[in-house]
């Protein structure tokens, strides 16, 4: 890659001058479905989807930085800002899904993992790098519905996070470092909606910190990245693979424990809700690229139909 200064920025001091950079992959890349998928609801600060372009605010070693993306035939443009921007730009092979490798799946075991397969050519395995910014979204959606999960991460990451730089669409901020998850005081949390168990636990894993991230990177496999994981109090199985997930792009991960998962594979694999066990029956012959499945599943559009009404969150919180 090849990082130049914005041509209409030549006038500015260094430190605001964005980077760009074109990615050239050697397959097609669905933005939306590749990278959009990290996104924690239409108000979450640290990605925003404004039309063809996908914004993403982030930490590095650096400092904060914003990353645009913007997809076009064959490439993709990446404009970035701040004291992180080169290292911003680094990272947009991996979130575009360069490191994903499908060799070995074989889609054509079910007609539906077929079909949606063939609809979705563009649909890579995002990696972010940021294991504990990762690890600390799914412990905040931890036995929460979306809505609240989605409300907590805005608000917590809005006032505890560092303000994106550059010209993004809306306000935005990059994830708190563990440093900063571990100062946020009580009322915060309560205010956010976060039961004590989360919290305590976010607080816990971000006083290991970057030890964590190292940690996980060094493990080789699943098994070991969630034995890493899962050593720390309150992190279970569904935590760890939901990491793996975004933080790894690990094609197997399958998140155990999810309250509507099991049944939305059971039923768009064989037209009936399953559990857990049976779940991972229907995902054996897949080994190695289970999430790659589950991801064709849920882009198929396939749904189990709704037997009553949606769960609605109980809030104890004084107002």
């Amino acid at each position: 890659m090849t990082l130049t200064a914005d041509a209409g920025a030549a006038d500015a001091a260094p430190p605001a001058a964005p980077l760009e950079t074109v990615y050239r992959p050697s397959a097609a890349v669905d933005l939306g479905s590749t990278v959009g998928m990290l996104r924690r609801g239409p108000g979450d600060p640290t990605t925003v989807v404004d039309g063809p372009v996908i914004w993403r605010a982030l930490r590095t070693p650096l400092g904060a930085a914003t990353l645009a993306l913007r997809a076009s035939p064959g490439e993709v443009r990446a404009t970035a800002w701040g004291a992180g921007a080169a290292h911003a730009l680094e990272r947009v092979p991996d979130l575009c899904g360069a490191g994903d490798d499908p060799a070995g799946f074989d889609a054509t075991r079910h007609p539906l993992v077929a079909e949606a397969a063939r609809r979705n050519p563009g649909l890579r395995l995002t990696r972010t790098g940021e294991v504990f910014d990762a690890l600390a979204c799914a412990v905040i959606e931890q036995k929460v519905t979306g809505l609240e999960a989605f409300r907590a991460w805005r608000l917590l990451v809005s006032r505890f996070g560092e303000r994106a730089p550059g010209p993004t669409p809306r306000p935005m901020s990059a994830a708190p470092s563990p440093d900063a998850w571990r100062r946020i005081p009580s009322w915060a949390w309560h205010r956010a909606g976060v039961q004590p168990p989360q919290s305590k636990t976010l607080v816990r894993a971000a006083e290991r910190g970057d030890r964590i991230h190292r940690a996980v990177l060094a493990a080789s496999t699943g098994p070991d990245r969630d034995r890493v994981l899962t050593s720390l109090p309150g992190i279970g199985v569904w935590t760890a693979a939901e990491t793996r997930i975004r933080a790894l792009g690990d094609p197997d991960a399958v998140s155990v424990g999810d309250y509507h998962l099991a049944h939305e594979v059971g039923y768009a694999l064989t037209g009936h809700r399953t559990d857990d066990d049976g779940m991972l029956e229907l995902l054996a012959p897949w080994a190695g690229q289970r999430q790659r499945v589950i991801r064709l599943i849920l882009a198929s559009g396939v749904r189990e139909p709704r037997r009553g009404p949606r769960l609605a969150p109980e809030d104890h919180r004084r107002r």
